[in-house]
C-alpha cells in the first residue's frame, strides 16, 4: 500500500525527495500489529523512502505499560514514547513525530554520542 502510494504522487508530480512514508502506527491497528511495524521496519525502509516514526503517546505503549485492561494513560508514557522514538531511529527512521520534544532530543543526543 505504501509503495503504491509513493508512487502515485511521484505519478502526480510530486518529487521523490519530498515523500516520506508513514506506516501509520496506532491507527486501526493491533498493539501486535503496531509493534511488529517496528519490528519490520527494515522492510519499510527496503521500499527506498525515508520513514516517519510516530510512538508518541500510543495507546500500544500504554498497553504494554500497564496490565490487562488497565493500560496506562498518556501522562505516564513518556519514557516509553522516547524508547520507541529511540527505537525507530535506531533502526531507520528520518523523521520522528513526539509530543515531548526535549526529552526526546536529549535521549537522541545521548545515543548519538555513543554510536558516534
Amino acid at each position: 500500500f505504501l509503495q503504491q502510494a509513493a508512487r502515485d504522487l511521484e505519478a502526480a508530480g510530486v518529487a521523490r525527495e519530498r515523500i516520506a512514508l508513514d506506516p501509520g502506527v496506532g491507527f486501526g491497528k493491533t498493539v501486535a500489529q503496531n509493534f511488529a511495524l517496528l519490528q519490520r521496519q527494515a522492510e519499510l525502509l527496503a521500499l527506498g523512502y525515508p520513514l516517519l516514526g510516530a510512538w508518541s503517546r500510543k495507546s500500544s505503549l500504554g498497553a504494554v505499560l500497564g496490565t490487562p485492561g488497565q493500560p496506562v494513560g498518556t501522562e505516564g508514557r513518556l519514557q516509553a514514547s522516547v524508547a520507541a522514538a529511540l527505537l525507530a531511529v535506531e533502526r531507520g527512521a528520518r523523521v520522528v513525530r513526539v509530543h515531548d520534544v526535549r526529552a526526546t532530543v536529549d535521549a537522541l543526543k545521548v545515543w548519538q554520542a555513543a554510536s558516534a
